[in-house]
């Protein structure tokens, strides 16, 4: 799933601690507001981000067959430290020895992973939902070109068959990417979504 010799672990770190950053941006009033994925507003993505970050550390530690762990959490009335406790706990699970060479049960899709393909999912999915929050908020995004490289790479691997996309599915169906495209909003594209309509700076 990710480029051989990557330290997918770490570039997931990475991912998950910039989506960590610009949720902590929002204030109260923010959390109404609309987000890249249709018909969500920034609580109730924040709210998936954290479901699913329990149900890849549940995954991790061999309990990802079980959908309670895959639930969005009742209490969201403090999404950014709801989310940040989901953060740290598949951090600490994905950095257990031997996480990469595991199996994990993925109910979502139906199947189990070996570790190093189920972290490149979760790496590209947190990738896309910094962005996600970025866009709601009107921030700028901080990932470095090596990183944002490496998601391209994943974002390619993604099948892009239709009956995998859409309503329900975890990417809208891929759109086309331009040619003077850059790797994130190529990324982007190819998972369907729409950069163009929610501009976001990268540093």
């Amino acid at each position: 799933m990710t480029a051989t010799g990557t330290d997918i672990v770490e570039l997931d770190r990475i991912a998950v601690y910039e989506a960590l950053r610009v949720v902590e941006l929002a204030q109260e009033e923010d959390w109404e507001r609309d987000t890249p994925c249709a018909g969500w507003d920034l609580r109730r993505l924040v709210a998936h981000m954290a479901a699913q970050h329990h149900g890849f550390a549940a995954a991790a530690r061999g309990a990802g067959q079980d959908r309670a762990y895959w639930r969005e959490p009742e209490d969201l009335g403090e999404p950014a430290r709801t989310h940040r406790a989901a953060a740290t706990a598949v951090l600490a699970a994905f950095a257990e020895p031997g996480a990469t060479e595991r199996e994990f049960a993925l109910p979502e899709l139906g199947m189990s992973f070996p570790g190093r393909t189920a972290i490149g999912f979760h790496f590209i999915d947190y990738v896309v939902h910094a962005w996600d929050v970025a866009a709601a908020l009107g921030t700028a995004l901080d990932l470095s070109d090596d990183v944002l490289d490496i998601a391209l790479v994943v974002a390619r691997l993604v099948p892009t068959d239709p009956a995998g996309r859409g309503p329900g599915s975890a990417f809208a169906p891929a759109l086309d990417v331009p040619p003077d495209a850059g790797p994130l909003d190529e990324a982007l594209r190819l998972l369907g979504r729409t950069p163009e309509h929610w501009p976001v700076k990268s540093r």
